[in-house]
Protein backbone atom coordinates (compact mmCIF):
# COMPACT_ATOMS: atom_id res chain seq x y z
CA UNK A 1 0.00 0.00 0.00
CA UNK A 2 1.51 3.41 -0.84
CA UNK A 3 0.24 6.59 0.74
CA UNK A 4 -1.37 9.13 -2.40
CA UNK A 5 -1.94 12.86 -2.16
CA UNK A 6 -4.33 13.39 -5.36
CA UNK A 7 -4.85 17.33 -6.35
CA UNK A 8 -7.39 17.92 -8.99
CA UNK A 9 -9.90 21.18 -8.48
CA UNK A 10 -13.00 19.36 -10.33
CA UNK A 11 -15.03 17.59 -7.20
CA UNK A 12 -16.48 14.64 -9.57
CA UNK A 13 -13.14 13.94 -10.67
CA UNK A 14 -11.42 13.97 -7.41
CA UNK A 15 -14.06 11.64 -5.96
CA UNK A 16 -13.87 8.94 -8.54
CA UNK A 17 -10.11 8.78 -8.53
CA UNK A 18 -9.61 8.63 -4.73
CA UNK A 19 -12.70 5.86 -4.71
CA UNK A 20 -10.82 3.79 -7.12
CA UNK A 21 -7.32 4.42 -5.70
CA UNK A 22 -8.75 3.78 -2.02
CA UNK A 23 -10.44 0.61 -3.68
CA UNK A 24 -6.74 -0.35 -5.05
CA UNK A 25 -5.31 -0.70 -1.49
CA UNK A 26 -3.70 2.96 -1.11
CA UNK A 27 -4.14 5.15 1.21
CA UNK A 28 -5.19 8.66 -0.22
CA UNK A 29 -5.43 11.97 0.57
CA UNK A 30 -7.69 14.46 -1.71
CA UNK A 31 -7.46 17.90 -1.83
CA UNK A 32 -8.38 20.87 -4.70
CA UNK A 33 -5.80 23.11 -4.90
CA UNK A 34 -1.92 23.68 -4.45
CA UNK A 35 -1.80 25.44 -1.32
CA UNK A 36 -3.66 22.61 0.07
CA UNK A 37 -1.31 20.52 -1.10
CA UNK A 38 1.44 21.46 0.27
CA UNK A 39 0.01 22.14 3.40
CA UNK A 40 -0.88 18.60 3.29
CA UNK A 41 2.56 17.53 2.42
CA UNK A 42 3.72 19.54 4.55
CA UNK A 43 2.48 17.12 7.23
CA UNK A 44 3.18 13.81 6.16
CA UNK A 45 5.07 12.26 3.30
CA UNK A 46 3.71 10.60 -0.06
CA UNK A 47 4.79 8.19 -2.12
CA UNK A 48 3.04 9.80 -5.18
CA UNK A 49 1.30 12.70 -6.04
CA UNK A 50 -1.31 12.62 -8.45
CA UNK A 51 -2.13 16.34 -9.73
CA UNK A 52 -3.83 18.13 -12.58
CA UNK A 53 -1.77 20.54 -14.35
CA UNK A 54 -4.47 23.18 -14.35
CA UNK A 55 -5.79 25.08 -10.47
CA UNK A 56 -6.94 27.27 -8.74
CA UNK A 57 -4.82 30.41 -8.12
CA UNK A 58 -1.44 27.98 -9.38
CA UNK A 59 -0.96 25.46 -11.65
CA UNK A 60 0.12 21.66 -11.43
CA UNK A 61 3.55 22.64 -13.10
CA UNK A 62 4.73 25.12 -10.09
CA UNK A 63 3.67 22.30 -7.76
CA UNK A 64 5.48 19.34 -9.36
CA UNK A 65 8.32 21.66 -9.07
CA UNK A 66 8.09 22.40 -5.93
CA UNK A 67 7.64 18.55 -4.87
CA UNK A 68 10.35 17.63 -7.20
CA UNK A 69 13.17 20.13 -5.10
CA UNK A 70 11.72 19.76 -1.55
CA UNK A 71 10.72 15.66 -1.65
CA UNK A 72 12.89 14.20 -3.96
CA UNK A 73 11.85 10.96 -3.11
CA UNK A 74 7.98 11.92 -4.07
CA UNK A 75 6.89 10.34 -7.34
CA UNK A 76 4.91 12.72 -9.56
CA UNK A 77 1.89 11.56 -11.43
CA UNK A 78 0.04 14.36 -14.34
CA UNK A 79 -2.95 14.33 -15.32
CA UNK A 80 -4.53 17.13 -17.36
CA UNK A 81 -7.38 17.67 -20.04
CA UNK A 82 -4.89 19.27 -22.37
CA UNK A 83 -4.07 17.22 -25.30
CA UNK A 84 -1.20 18.37 -26.58
CA UNK A 85 2.17 17.45 -26.61
CA UNK A 86 4.22 20.35 -24.82
CA UNK A 87 2.79 20.33 -21.00
CA UNK A 88 3.51 16.79 -21.25
CA UNK A 89 7.41 17.13 -22.42
CA UNK A 90 7.24 19.93 -19.89
CA UNK A 91 6.47 17.70 -17.36
CA UNK A 92 8.60 14.85 -18.11
CA UNK A 93 11.49 17.24 -18.42
CA UNK A 94 10.62 18.83 -14.47
CA UNK A 95 10.68 15.28 -13.12
CA UNK A 96 6.88 13.66 -14.11
CA UNK A 97 6.76 10.08 -13.94
CA UNK A 98 3.82 10.02 -16.22
CA UNK A 99 1.65 12.46 -18.20
CA UNK A 100 -2.27 11.20 -18.68
CA UNK A 101 -5.03 12.93 -20.91
CA UNK A 102 -8.39 13.11 -19.03
CA UNK A 103 -10.82 10.77 -19.45
CA UNK A 104 -8.96 8.42 -17.91
CA UNK A 105 -10.22 4.70 -17.83
CA UNK A 106 -9.55 3.24 -14.33
CA UNK A 107 -7.34 0.34 -16.19
CA UNK A 108 -5.21 3.16 -17.44
CA UNK A 109 -5.00 4.95 -14.22
CA UNK A 110 -4.41 1.68 -12.39
CA UNK A 111 -1.15 1.09 -14.51
CA UNK A 112 0.40 4.23 -14.39
CA UNK A 113 0.01 4.41 -10.96
CA UNK A 114 1.42 1.34 -10.30
CA UNK A 115 4.67 2.05 -13.07
CA UNK A 116 5.28 5.08 -11.15
CA UNK A 117 5.07 3.37 -7.40
CA UNK A 118 7.57 0.65 -9.10
CA UNK A 119 9.48 3.22 -10.44
CA UNK A 120 10.31 4.94 -6.88
CA UNK A 121 10.86 1.43 -5.43
CA UNK A 122 13.30 0.84 -7.80
CA UNK A 123 15.19 4.41 -7.21
CA UNK A 124 15.43 3.63 -3.53
CA UNK A 125 16.69 0.33 -4.11
CA UNK A 126 19.47 1.81 -6.48
CA UNK A 127 20.26 4.80 -4.05
CA UNK A 128 20.49 2.31 -0.98
CA UNK A 129 22.28 -0.23 -3.33
CA UNK A 130 24.55 2.29 -4.11
CA UNK A 131 24.78 3.93 -0.36
CA UNK A 132 25.61 0.11 0.50
CA UNK A 133 28.51 0.04 -2.37
CA UNK A 134 29.81 3.30 -1.16
CA UNK A 135 30.11 2.37 2.76
CA UNK A 136 31.80 -1.34 2.04
CA UNK A 137 34.61 0.76 -0.67
CA UNK A 138 34.97 3.23 2.45
CA UNK A 139 35.15 0.22 4.89
CA UNK A 140 37.83 -1.41 2.51
CA UNK A 141 39.68 1.83 2.34
CA UNK A 142 40.08 2.13 5.98
CA UNK A 143 40.94 -1.17 6.75
CA UNK A 144 43.85 -1.33 4.48
CA UNK A 145 45.49 2.02 5.38
CA UNK A 146 48.63 1.09 7.18
CA UNK A 147 50.06 4.57 6.72
CA UNK A 148 48.44 6.23 10.54
CA UNK A 149 47.90 9.91 9.23
CA UNK A 150 46.14 8.28 5.69
CA UNK A 151 43.98 6.22 8.21
CA UNK A 152 42.86 8.90 10.39
CA UNK A 153 42.22 11.35 7.41
CA UNK A 154 40.45 8.27 5.26
CA UNK A 155 37.88 7.59 8.24
CA UNK A 156 37.02 10.89 9.12
CA UNK A 157 35.93 11.41 5.32
CA UNK A 158 34.40 8.24 5.43
CA UNK A 159 32.29 8.87 8.64
CA UNK A 160 31.88 12.60 7.45
CA UNK A 161 30.55 11.34 4.11
CA UNK A 162 28.87 7.98 4.57
CA UNK A 163 26.92 9.28 8.05
CA UNK A 164 26.02 13.13 6.48
CA UNK A 165 28.11 14.12 9.89
CA UNK A 166 29.15 17.89 9.65
CA UNK A 167 32.10 17.32 11.85
CA UNK A 168 34.19 14.23 12.80
CA UNK A 169 36.34 13.73 15.95
CA UNK A 170 38.70 10.50 16.09
CA UNK A 171 40.25 9.42 19.41
CA UNK A 172 43.03 6.66 19.84
CA UNK A 173 43.98 4.66 23.14
CA UNK A 174 47.62 5.76 23.33
CA UNK A 175 48.99 3.89 26.19
CA UNK A 176 45.53 3.15 28.05
CA UNK A 177 44.74 7.54 27.53
CA UNK A 178 42.34 7.97 25.31
CA UNK A 179 43.93 11.70 22.71
CA UNK A 180 42.76 13.45 19.67
CA UNK A 181 44.38 11.93 16.77
CA UNK A 182 42.50 13.74 14.78
CA UNK A 183 39.46 15.92 13.10
CA UNK A 184 37.44 16.41 10.16
CA UNK A 185 35.14 18.74 8.76
CA UNK A 186 36.18 21.92 10.39
CA UNK A 187 38.52 24.87 9.77
CA UNK A 188 41.74 24.75 10.92
CA UNK A 189 41.19 27.41 13.28
CA UNK A 190 38.16 25.76 14.50
CA UNK A 191 40.05 21.99 15.07
CA UNK A 192 41.73 22.92 18.59
CA UNK A 193 38.19 24.29 20.19
CA UNK A 194 36.23 20.79 19.01
CA UNK A 195 39.06 19.19 20.03
CA UNK A 196 39.24 19.90 23.53
CA UNK A 197 35.19 20.38 23.70
CA UNK A 198 35.30 16.51 22.27
CA UNK A 199 38.19 15.00 24.42
CA UNK A 200 36.28 14.90 28.37
CA UNK A 201 32.92 13.81 27.14
CA UNK A 202 34.32 10.95 25.25
CA UNK A 203 37.22 10.20 28.14
CA UNK A 204 34.04 10.00 30.68
CA UNK A 205 31.74 7.90 28.13
CA UNK A 206 34.08 5.61 26.42
CA UNK A 207 34.06 2.78 28.62
CA UNK A 208 30.03 2.45 28.61
CA UNK A 209 29.42 3.34 24.91
CA UNK A 210 27.36 1.19 22.91
CA UNK A 211 28.68 -0.78 20.38
CA UNK A 212 26.14 0.52 18.51
CA UNK A 213 26.92 3.68 19.11
CA UNK A 214 24.47 6.41 20.86
CA UNK A 215 24.14 9.94 21.53
CA UNK A 216 26.29 11.90 23.49
CA UNK A 217 26.01 15.34 25.08
CA UNK A 218 28.80 17.60 23.86
CA UNK A 219 28.23 21.45 25.76
CA UNK A 220 31.28 23.00 24.17
CA UNK A 221 31.64 21.55 21.01
CA UNK A 222 29.21 24.66 18.82
CA UNK A 223 27.19 21.52 17.25
CA UNK A 224 23.48 20.82 18.19
CA UNK A 225 23.78 17.47 18.34
CA UNK A 226 26.90 14.53 18.69
CA UNK A 227 26.64 10.81 18.07
CA UNK A 228 29.68 8.83 19.63
CA UNK A 229 30.76 4.84 18.67
CA UNK A 230 33.53 2.97 19.87
CA UNK A 231 36.42 0.97 18.30
CA UNK A 232 37.02 -2.15 19.71
CA UNK A 233 39.20 -4.93 18.67
CA UNK A 234 37.93 -7.74 20.38
CA UNK A 235 37.17 -7.07 23.77
CA UNK A 236 39.81 -4.46 23.46
CA UNK A 237 39.15 -0.90 23.58
CA UNK A 238 41.48 1.03 20.93
CA UNK A 239 39.30 4.72 21.04
CA UNK A 240 36.26 6.07 19.79
CA UNK A 241 34.58 8.27 16.93
CA UNK A 242 32.35 10.95 17.56
CA UNK A 243 30.10 12.51 15.19
CA UNK A 244 28.86 16.18 15.31
CA UNK A 245 25.43 17.32 13.59
CA UNK A 246 24.29 20.81 12.83
CA UNK A 247 20.61 19.46 13.76
CA UNK A 248 19.38 16.04 14.69
CA UNK A 249 21.29 12.79 14.19
CA UNK A 250 19.99 11.20 11.30
CA UNK A 251 18.80 7.56 11.91
CA UNK A 252 19.99 6.42 8.83
CA UNK A 253 23.08 7.99 8.36
CA UNK A 254 24.23 6.59 11.80
CA UNK A 255 23.31 2.94 11.10
CA UNK A 256 26.37 2.77 9.26
CA UNK A 257 28.47 3.93 12.11
CA UNK A 258 28.98 0.48 13.68
CA UNK A 259 30.12 -0.95 10.16
CA UNK A 260 32.50 1.65 9.49
CA UNK A 261 33.98 1.65 13.56
CA UNK A 262 34.36 -1.99 12.84
CA UNK A 263 36.86 -1.79 9.58
CA UNK A 264 38.65 1.33 11.49
CA UNK A 265 39.35 -0.68 14.66
CA UNK A 266 40.58 -3.25 12.38
CA UNK A 267 43.06 -0.83 10.47
CA UNK A 268 44.11 0.17 13.69
CA UNK A 269 44.72 -3.36 14.83
CA UNK A 270 47.02 -3.87 11.45
CA UNK A 271 48.79 -0.74 12.10
CA UNK A 272 49.74 -1.80 15.56
CA UNK A 273 50.68 -5.00 14.55
CA UNK A 274 52.80 -3.88 11.43
CA UNK A 275 54.31 -1.31 13.87
CA UNK A 276 55.57 -4.39 15.35
CA UNK A 277 57.03 -5.77 12.71
CA UNK A 278 58.48 -2.72 11.13
CA UNK A 279 60.40 -2.37 14.54
CA UNK A 280 61.76 -6.06 14.34
CA UNK A 281 62.82 -4.55 10.90
CA UNK A 282 64.97 -2.26 12.53
CA UNK A 283 66.44 -4.30 15.59
CA UNK A 284 69.58 -6.42 15.75
CA UNK A 285 68.41 -9.76 16.80
CA UNK A 286 70.78 -10.41 19.40
CA UNK A 287 71.49 -7.70 21.50
CA UNK A 288 68.08 -6.42 20.74
CA UNK A 289 70.18 -2.71 19.82
CA UNK A 290 69.07 -0.65 17.04
CA UNK A 291 70.38 -1.96 13.69
CA UNK A 292 72.48 -0.10 11.02
CA UNK A 293 69.37 -0.01 8.95
CA UNK A 294 67.79 2.26 11.59
CA UNK A 295 70.83 4.14 11.91
CA UNK A 296 70.66 5.05 8.11
CA UNK A 297 66.85 5.92 8.64
CA UNK A 298 67.54 8.22 11.64
CA UNK A 299 70.61 9.87 10.10
CA UNK A 300 68.89 11.30 7.25
CA UNK A 301 66.18 12.55 9.81
CA UNK A 302 68.83 13.92 11.55
CA UNK A 303 70.42 16.13 9.24
CA UNK A 304 67.08 17.52 7.84
CA UNK A 305 66.06 18.73 11.30
CA UNK A 306 69.69 20.19 11.28
CA UNK A 307 69.16 22.57 8.84
CA UNK A 308 66.43 23.77 10.45
CA UNK A 309 67.63 23.80 14.23
CA UNK A 310 71.66 24.50 13.28
CA UNK A 311 72.02 22.18 16.27
CA UNK A 312 75.25 19.82 16.40
CA UNK A 313 75.23 15.57 16.81
CA UNK A 314 77.81 13.18 16.66
CA UNK A 315 78.76 9.77 16.02
CA UNK A 316 80.68 7.31 17.87
CA UNK A 317 82.03 4.43 15.96
CA UNK A 318 83.19 1.20 18.33
CA UNK A 319 85.24 -2.27 17.42
CA UNK A 320 86.13 -4.26 20.72
CA UNK A 321 89.74 -4.86 20.62
CA UNK A 322 90.76 -8.56 19.84
CA UNK A 323 87.39 -9.78 19.85
CA UNK A 324 87.96 -12.51 17.50
CA UNK A 325 90.17 -14.30 20.33
CA UNK A 326 87.26 -14.49 22.38
CA UNK A 327 85.53 -16.41 19.98
CA UNK A 328 88.43 -18.91 19.15
CA UNK A 329 89.21 -19.58 22.85
CA UNK A 330 85.77 -19.61 24.38
CA UNK A 331 83.66 -20.24 21.24
CA UNK A 332 80.84 -18.05 19.70
CA UNK A 333 77.90 -18.13 22.27
CA UNK A 334 80.02 -16.70 24.80
CA UNK A 335 81.48 -13.70 22.65
CA UNK A 336 77.81 -13.63 21.31
CA UNK A 337 76.33 -13.13 25.30
CA UNK A 338 79.87 -10.81 25.67
CA UNK A 339 78.07 -8.72 22.69
CA UNK A 340 74.54 -8.65 24.63
CA UNK A 341 76.35 -7.03 27.95
CA UNK A 342 78.62 -4.67 25.99
CA UNK A 343 75.09 -3.74 24.57
CA UNK A 344 74.08 -2.63 28.00
CA UNK A 345 77.22 -0.88 28.78
CA UNK A 346 76.66 1.48 25.95
CA UNK A 347 72.97 1.66 26.56
CA UNK A 348 73.99 3.02 30.50
CA UNK A 349 76.64 5.09 29.30
CA UNK A 350 74.32 7.75 27.15
CA UNK A 351 71.03 9.89 27.39
CA UNK A 352 67.38 8.35 26.45
CA UNK A 353 67.34 10.60 23.65
CA UNK A 354 70.37 9.36 21.96
CA UNK A 355 70.55 6.58 19.71
CA UNK A 356 72.92 3.10 19.83
CA UNK A 357 73.09 0.59 17.25
CA UNK A 358 74.88 -2.36 16.36
CA UNK A 359 76.48 -1.85 13.22
CA UNK A 360 77.37 -5.37 13.02
CA UNK A 361 79.36 -7.76 14.48
CA UNK A 362 81.64 -6.40 17.11
CA UNK A 363 80.71 -2.87 15.69
CA UNK A 364 78.60 -0.51 17.70
CA UNK A 365 77.51 3.08 16.60
CA UNK A 366 76.16 5.90 19.41
CA UNK A 367 74.03 8.34 17.89
CA UNK A 368 74.51 11.74 20.32
CA UNK A 369 71.77 14.46 19.67
CA UNK A 370 72.68 17.94 20.44
CA UNK A 371 76.18 17.13 20.77
CA UNK A 372 79.60 18.70 19.22
CA UNK A 373 82.72 16.56 19.27
CA UNK A 374 84.37 18.15 22.73
CA UNK A 375 81.09 16.92 24.46
CA UNK A 376 81.62 13.25 22.43
CA UNK A 377 84.69 13.32 23.46
CA UNK A 378 83.79 12.93 27.09
CA UNK A 379 81.43 10.14 26.40
CA UNK A 380 83.59 8.23 24.34
CA UNK A 381 86.38 8.27 27.72
CA UNK A 382 83.23 7.09 30.05
CA UNK A 383 82.46 4.35 27.30
CA UNK A 384 86.41 3.58 26.86
CA UNK A 385 86.44 3.39 30.43
CA UNK A 386 83.19 1.27 31.45
CA UNK A 387 84.39 -1.64 28.95
CA UNK A 388 87.59 -1.68 29.95
CA UNK A 389 86.49 -1.96 33.93
CA UNK A 390 83.96 -4.41 33.55
CA UNK A 391 84.54 -8.05 33.79
CA UNK A 392 82.23 -10.18 31.43
CA UNK A 393 80.30 -12.70 31.78
CA UNK A 394 81.05 -12.95 35.63
CA UNK A 395 78.16 -14.89 36.48
CA UNK A 396 78.84 -17.31 34.25
CA UNK A 397 82.35 -18.24 35.55
CA UNK A 398 84.68 -16.78 32.73
CA UNK A 399 85.23 -12.93 34.45
CA UNK A 400 86.59 -11.69 30.59
CA UNK A 401 88.19 -8.39 29.78
CA UNK A 402 88.17 -6.50 26.43
CA UNK A 403 88.89 -2.80 25.43
CA UNK A 404 87.66 -0.85 22.20
CA UNK A 405 88.58 1.76 19.74
CA UNK A 406 86.14 4.71 19.48
CA UNK A 407 86.31 7.19 16.36
CA UNK A 408 84.31 10.26 17.08
CA UNK A 409 82.90 12.77 13.94
CA UNK A 410 80.66 15.29 14.38
CA UNK A 411 78.06 17.77 11.93
CA UNK A 412 79.15 20.29 11.16
CA UNK A 413 82.49 19.99 12.38
CA UNK A 414 83.89 17.18 10.06
CA UNK A 415 81.08 16.81 7.90
CA UNK A 416 77.60 18.02 6.31
CA UNK A 417 75.78 14.41 4.75
CA UNK A 418 75.78 11.16 6.17
CA UNK A 419 78.19 9.03 4.17
CA UNK A 420 81.09 11.36 5.24
CA UNK A 421 79.94 11.18 9.09
CA UNK A 422 79.71 7.74 8.72
CA UNK A 423 83.50 6.99 6.91
CA UNK A 424 85.09 9.68 9.27
CA UNK A 425 83.85 8.18 12.71
CA UNK A 426 84.96 4.52 11.19
CA UNK A 427 87.91 6.18 9.85
CA UNK A 428 88.99 7.57 13.43
CA UNK A 429 88.15 4.12 14.88
CA UNK A 430 89.83 2.28 12.55
CA UNK A 431 93.25 4.87 13.26
CA UNK A 432 93.35 3.68 17.01
CA UNK A 433 92.86 -0.77 15.78
CA UNK A 434 96.18 0.23 13.64
CA UNK A 435 97.70 1.16 16.69
CA UNK A 436 97.51 1.04 20.35
CA UNK A 437 94.30 -0.09 20.58
CA UNK A 438 91.71 0.96 23.37
CA UNK A 439 91.94 4.41 22.15
CA UNK A 440 89.95 7.26 21.34
CA UNK A 441 90.33 9.09 17.89
CA UNK A 442 88.67 12.37 16.61
CA UNK A 443 87.93 12.69 13.18
CA UNK A 444 90.62 14.61 10.86
CA UNK A 445 90.23 14.62 6.92
CA UNK A 446 94.08 13.39 6.33
CA UNK A 447 92.95 9.98 8.12
CA UNK A 448 93.62 6.68 6.18
CA UNK A 449 90.45 5.47 4.58
CA UNK A 450 89.42 1.75 5.99
CA UNK A 451 89.14 -1.17 3.97
CA UNK A 452 86.66 -1.89 1.12
CA UNK A 453 85.71 -4.97 3.23
CA UNK A 454 84.60 -3.32 6.04
CA UNK A 455 82.20 -1.52 3.38
CA UNK A 456 79.91 -4.68 2.56
CA UNK A 457 76.68 -4.62 2.81
CA UNK A 458 73.70 -6.94 3.27
CA UNK A 459 72.07 -8.59 6.37
CA UNK A 460 73.32 -8.02 9.85
CA UNK A 461 75.24 -11.21 10.86
CA UNK A 462 73.53 -13.23 14.15
CA UNK A 463 76.94 -14.02 15.15
CA UNK A 464 80.09 -12.42 15.37
CA UNK A 465 82.40 -11.63 12.24
CA UNK A 466 85.91 -12.20 13.20
CA UNK A 467 88.24 -9.65 14.16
Amino acid sequence: MASILLVDDEKVARALYSDFLTGAGHDVSAVGSSAEAREAMGKAPFDLLVTDLILPQSDGMELLQHVKTTWPGTEVLVITALDKVEPAVRAIKAGATDYLVKPIAPEVLAHAVSRALAQRTLLKENEELRRHVSMLEAGQRIALTLDRERLIESAGAAFHSTCGADAVVIATCEDGVLTVAGTYGVEEGAQEKLRNAALEPLRKAVDGLDRAGQELEVPASGFETAFAVPLYDADTLLGAVLLHFEGDIPEEGVAACPYLARHLGLALKNLGRFAEVEDLVYLDDLTHLFNSRYLELVLDKEFKNATRTEKPFALLFLDLDYFKSVNDTHGHVVGSKLLVEVSKILKNCVRDNDVVCRWGGDEYVCLLRGTDSGGALKVAERVRRAIESHRFLAREGFGLNITTCIGIASYPEHALDKDTLIDFSDRAMYRGKKGTRNIIYVASKNLEATPATRHQTGPLPAVPKPD
